[in-house]
């Protein structure tokens, strides 16, 4: 398995990271666990989390994902074999939530209490919060390196200037600095990221780690019609992308998969792959057979001509 590195955090990971959204949620622990497992054996080593996941849900307070990514390591001794990522800032309840030292270093005591280990490979600010002096968040991320509790840091959903001012910050003061980025990007979801916060990424040599690169499921083809949107829990929020841009793109990946002898889904993953400056996006599954779909995009290398087709029709 091909591995590439991790911005300048000195890791290094496989080109398909894994989300844990899903785990304690849409996957009960036992199939989060035959997941977990399934991808370690299968050569990757990335596993991407939040601390909010997933409170969303019913009855949820925020914290499963760790959790069961926690016991599963305790369970399968796996800890030293894969890199943790996860994230603080959004909101959790009272008092919980934004990027002040002070709730930085308790959120970091609850994070590692959940996934049962005594640091975390990349701890991410989850979202901007303008309201904490980048120097505050920066600085409480540095002491935690120095206590050896994280080993990098990185950002999501930060607009091209708030991270060009993030770095000029961390340059300022001497202290550490983003090695990543975690932004929105797809074939179907392209202006965030493409432009300047492109631009920013490989000046800096930031790794790239996007998520939602299937777009919740669109870019697998699942969902082709009103009708398919009940299909699943995501299905009602993609009515958007049932447009002729985003039925045009599904065929075009229909033809790609064909004469890969492939799926939508990996074509989709495998097109984001090959995007120079990306890393590696997170794509998560809630089943074995779900994963080894995703899993299949490391092996598949698009020509230069299905690449030039997916740009051409994803403009």
């Amino acid at each position: 398995m091909e591995h590439r590195r991790l911005g300048n955090s000195g890791m290094e990971t496989a080109p398909l990271v894994l989300g844990g959204n899903v785990f304690g949620w849409t996957a009960d622990e036992k199939t989060s666990f035959d997941v977990l497992s399934a991808f370690v054996d299968a050569g990757l080593n990335m596993i991407d989390t939040a601390d909010m996941y997933s409170i969303w849900a019913p009855g949820h307070k925020g914290g499963e994902s760790e959790e069961v990514i926690g016991k599963w390591m305790k369970a399968s001794g796996n800890r030293s074999k894969v890199l943790i990522a996860t994230k603080v800032g959004m909101d959790l309840g009272p008092g919980k939530k934004g990027l002040s030292k002070e709730y930085i270093m308790r959120a970091v005591e609850d994070s590692l209490q959940r996934l049962q280990t005594n640091y975390i490979d990349l701890y991410q600010s989850h979202m901007d919060d303008k309201d904490t002096p980048l120097s505050e968040t920066l600085e409480a991320y540095e002491e935690l390196i120095e206590q050896g509790k994280v080993r990098a840091i990185g950002a999501s959903n930060y607009t091209a200037d708030r991270l060009n001012e993030a770095l000029e910050v961390s340059k300022e003061h001497g202290i550490i600095q983003y090695a990543t980025l975690q932004p929105h990007y797809s074939l179907i979801e392209r202006t965030e990221y493409e432009g300047a916060l492109e631009d920013t990424c490989r000046a800096h040599h930031l790794g790239v780690i996007p998520y939602f690169p299937l777009a919740s499921g669109f870019l697998t083809g699942k969902y082709r019609s009103e009708e398919d949107l009940s299909k699943s829990q995501r299905g009602p929020g993609l009515k958007k992308y049932l447009n002729d841009r985003g039925l045009a793109i599904l065929k075009v990946l229909d033809e790609i998969a064909a004469e890969y002898d492939s799926t939508p889904a990996a074509v989709s993953l495998a097109w984001v792959m090959a995007r120079p400056g990306i890393t590696a996006p997170i794509a998560s599954a809630t089943s074995v057979q779900q994963l080894k779909e995703l899993v299949d995009a490391t092996d598949l290398e698009l020509d230069n001509d299905s690449i030039d087709l997916l740009n051409k029709v994803s403009a």
